[in-house]
């Protein structure tokens, strides 16, 4: 990663912990991922040589742009959903600001709607919305999560009672390997071994 793009993301990162700090209303909230845990998912992605890839909550981008990062070296593209327009426009400025806009799909609505009529496969998923939707979202994107896929989601250390019907769901799956990672707010990882006939 060359120094322009490591001093945008450590800006974006300051930004969202100062405007968090200092806000009441959870909308407002940036809610970003740890730069340790987005550093450590950027190599899973990248050994995996993902390039296809969905996130599902993009707030202002700063996630995004590292998986645009990863797409842009394995030749991939993203996929990003976000349900606020406002945080939407703040992703696509700073992913201009990036230079990885190309890399990016951004979809505007709410996800468990869009993932009902999401096309293609995907070999990288990462949920980082709303908790509560996404054992939904994750059942209705299973037909489309490719064999090697990495599916992650974040802050199952932080928000163990919001985020629990999601890993009920991932460790009943058979075809899936499962563990938590103790980085940043807490990661599930799970991967696909094979496809359920």
């Amino acid at each position: 990663m060359d120094a322009q793009l490591e001093a945008l993301l450590s800006e974006l990162e300051t930004f969202g912990i100062e405007n968090d700090d200092g806000q009441d209303d959870r909308s407002r909230k940036m809610l970003n991922l740890e730069s340790d845990a987005a550093s450590f998912i950027s190599i899973l992605a990248r050994n995996g040589n993902c390039q296809r890839m969905l996130e599902i909550g993009t707030s202002n981008g700063y996630s995004t742009i590292w998986w645009a990062w990863v797409a842009e070296q394995t030749d991939g593209r993203v996929t990003s959903i976000e349900i606020s327009a406002d945080k939407q426009a703040m992703a696509d400025e700073n992913l201009k600001r990036a230079n990885l806009r190309d890399r990016v799909n951004l979809l505007l609505g709410d996800a468990t709607e869009i993932v009902k009529s999401i096309e293609g496969t995907f070999d990288f998923i990462f949920f980082d919305a709303d908790r509560y939707s996404a054992p939904e979202q994750l059942k209705l994107l299973l037909p489309k999560i490719e064999v090697g896929a990495l599916v992650l989601a974040d802050n199952v250390t932080s928000h163990p009672e919001q985020i629990a019907g999601y890993l009920d769901v991932i460790n009943a799956l058979d075809d899936f390997d499962h563990m938590v990672i103790p980085v940043g707010k807490g990661v599930s990882l799970a991967y696909r071994t094979r496809k359920e006939d």
